[in-house]
């Protein structure tokens, strides 16, 4: 998404079930590429997962009042 990812929505390289669809290829993204998942952000299911990766795309999206 060449002006970057609006928080809440999907990504357009995502597939149906919710796959990169360039994982492992040199155009995917350094900021996707460089993140690591670990047990604090993928908790003990996927719902605990999403909700981490939504209150971190709120947390750091631009601010329009700036």
């Amino acid at each position: 998404m060449p002006n970057g990812k609006p928080a809440g929505i999907p990504c357009v390289q995502l597939d149906e079930n919710l796959h990169c669809k360039i994982f492992g290829k040199p155009e995917r993204p350094a900021c996707c590429s460089g993140l690591q998942a670990n047990l604090e952000m993928c908790g003990a299911d996927r719902t605990y997962a999403l909700l981490w990766l939504e209150q971190l795309e709120q947390a750091t999206q631009p601010n329009r009042n700036s």
